[in-house]
């Protein structure tokens, strides 16, 4: 049985980095989580998906209230009714457990949320970090959403402050910065296949693996 391995992979926004990743999971066979970990993390507390993301990739500097209405517990009677008031920092510290127990159980890839911070002891992981030119990013991101050149520049601004806030908010590292990962690659010289296969074969070298 082979030893189980993770690869985290931070991007930024129109870089191509969950479309690289979906490349690697599928040549590898394994597992490519992002968005769903929003769901585990809600299924896992018993809280609502909204709150979880609500808080996505978001850095707590300040209290996100949130209510949690009609838990009921069997002992509770007509006291069930139960306000809770979580911080964006419990939140993300139950999205961490699911990530932590998902690296335990099986081989698989993490897009974003600070996963390779979270799994910063685990024996067998890969950092990545993907960026792109601005030109390469814009086409993506219209191609997309239908956005106009000008938007498209003012989402990538907002989408990299927000991931970079939340990242170095919880990591207390630099988002986006060499030191800070095992690789770095700009998937504008590669594309997104050839970018996939650069990837794998630093895994490869990394883990000691033959893919």
């Amino acid at each position: 049985m082979k030893e189980l391995f993770v690869i985290n992979i931070g991007r930024q926004l129109g870089s191509g980095g969950k479309d690289i990743g979906e490349i690697i999971a599928r040549r590898l066979g394994i597992r490519l989580y992002d968005k769903e970990l929003l769901t585990l993390a809600a299924q896992q507390s018993g809280l609502c998906p909204e709150f979880f993301e609500k808080a996505d990739e978001k850095e707590s500097r300040s209290v996100l209230s949130t209510m949690i209405a009609y838990l009921r517990s069997p002992f509770a009677g007509d006291m069930g009714n139960v306000t809770n008031v979580l911080s964006n920092d419990a939140l993300f510290k139950i999205q961490s457990d699911v990530i932590r127990d998902l690296a335990t159980r099986e081989s698989c890839i993490f897009v974003g949320r600070c996963a390779d911070y979270i799994l910063r002891d685990h024996p067998r992981r890969v950092d990545v970090f993907i960026s792109a030119d601005d030109e390469a990013r814009i086409h993506r991101l219209r191609s997309r959403t239908g956005c106009t050149e000008e938007e498209a520049r003012s989402m990538m601004e907002r989408g990299d402050a927000r991931r970079a806030d939340y990242y170095n908010y919880y990591s207390s590292k630099t988002w986006g910065a060499a030191a800070t990962y095992h690789l770095s690659i700009n998937s504008t010289v590669f594309g997104d296949e050839g970018t996939a296969d650069f990837i794998l074969e630093f895994a490869s070298r990394k883990l000691n693996m033959k893919f």
